[in-house]
């Protein structure tokens, strides 16, 4: 081969390389924009779930290291049990404390917390374990008021890995969830990327979130809930984890995507005669 030329390919083969190698190097460190999409809120703004989901609606901070966790609560009178939730990686609060009739004509609370940068949330997201430790901390500050009453852990897109890995927690300490929610879950994070961007090696992922590993060390009661038109999170996802989980119920939303399942009639019918027939 002429020198010229080899030396012009080897050029190039520089310059790929050196461009992935690049693109790596960005992907690694700017995770958290790409995962996270949280919408900010002035401390000084008062929420709007607060005015348009009815009476009982109530907003409190938790404290956590290096930062103040905003949380709404909805507080019946005397409530059969809690709903927490754990939402997705787009907006806050008010984009999400949303459907509670479904909770009231149930008789169950429901407990939403912002993640950090989220809404009224102070502080920044940094790790996986940062988020597990996080919805840790607002679940332990609510759990005293619902001793002996009924508990189930929801979790919605991103925040199934957090609901998951919670419902394990509890299980492995005996505390009962009655029933555990995930809505448009992922597998993993790392098996979602790897169908998304399979030229990105895994071991680069900093949030793997592993429902996959998580899921199988648990036995409570576990709904899993998709849109059968969902391109975000294809719903092979919820049957990987029913074939992890055999005590797991799935339920396919005809119709349904992701950002819209919870409108469909059959979600809220669905949801509805599991919360009541706790």
């Amino acid at each position: 081969m002429d020198m010229k030329i080899y030396r012009i390919i080897k050029t190039g083969l520089l310059l790929v390389l050196a461009t992935y190698a690049l693109v790596l190097a960005g992907l690694y460190w700017q995770q958290e924009s790409l995962l996270f999409r949280p919408v900010v809120i002035p401390a000084s703004q008062p929420l709007a779930a607060l005015a348009t989901q009815g009476a009982g609606v109530s907003e409190f901070t938790v404290e956590v290291p290096g930062a103040r966790l905003s949380v709404l609560q909805l507080k019946l009178p005397n409530p059969k049990g809690v709903v927490f939730f754990l939402h997705g990686n787009a907006g806050n609060l008010d984009s999400w404390f949303i459907n509670t009739e479904i909770y009231r004509r149930n008789n169950m609370d429901l407990v939403m917390l912002d993640y950090r940068g989220y809404g009224k949330s102070t502080g920044k997201i940094e790790s996986e374990a940062q988020l597990h430790a996080d919805a840790r901390a607002v679940y332990n500050h609510i759990a005293p008021q619902y001793v002996a009453k009924k508990l189930v852990i929801y979790g919605r897109s991103l925040g199934t890995g957090l609901a998951a890995g919670l419902a394990a927690d509890l299980y492995k300490e005996q505390t009962m969830v009655d029933m555990t929610v995930l809505v448009s879950p992922y597998s993993s994070l790392t098996g979602l990327t790897r169908d998304i961007y399979p030229f990105v090696p895994q071991a680069l992922l900093r949030y793997p979130l592993r429902t996959d590993q998580i899921i199988e060390q648990f036995k409570n009661p576990l709904l899993l809930i998709h849109g059968e038109q969902d391109n975000l999170i294809p719903p092979s996802h919820s049957q990987t984890l029913k074939t992890l989980a055999p005590q797991a119920r799935l339920m396919l939303i005809k119709g349904a995507a992701h950002n819209d399942v919870h409108k469909f009639e059959a979600y809220l019918q669905g949801f509805g005669a599991v919360l009541a027939g706790l």
